[in-house]
């Protein structure tokens, strides 16, 4: 991994962490690091500063035409529900929120449904067996 990849995936890890995510375990897809929820791959680098985090594909549309600098897609994922971040121009606010979204995409319905009962105070400071990431 370059220093560049390693720098965006500890940025990405660090966001996870404090979004309170339950069960993630790090991984790898095609390569690269990638954040999983129960096996399944969520968000995963590309290269140094391309982010491809899973999404609906209305909301993939949406998000791409209100903010093309941030969001964009190749004609690998065309049809597909993923999209590419570019991580040098997205906050970590919206990061979080989109990562947030891609976990509760791949997470199974009943982990999704109770991380959504959590409140803020408990996303915000996970408990210690949250998952070994």
């Amino acid at each position: 991994m370059s220093g560049g990849q390693e720098a965006d995936f500890e940025r990405v890890t660090r966001l996870a962490r404090a979004a309170g995510l339950p069960e993630v375990t790090l991984g790898t897809s095609y390569g690269t690091p990638a954040l999983e929820v129960r096996g399944k791959s969520f968000v995963r680098i590309r290269q140094a500063g391309i982010l491809v985090v899973m999404c609906a594909l209305e909301e993939k549309e949406m998000l791409m035409e209100a903010e093309p600098d941030l969001y964009f897609e190749t004609d690998h994922y065309k049809g597909w529900p993923a999209m590419l971040v570019r991580l040098a121009a997205i906050n970590d606010a919206d990061l979080t929120q989109r990562l947030l979204a891609a976990w509760r995409q791949k997470a199974p319905k009943r982990l999704a449904a109770s991380f959504g009962r959590l409140n803020d105070d408990e996303r915000l400071t996970p408990p210690k067996q949250r998952g070994p990431f």
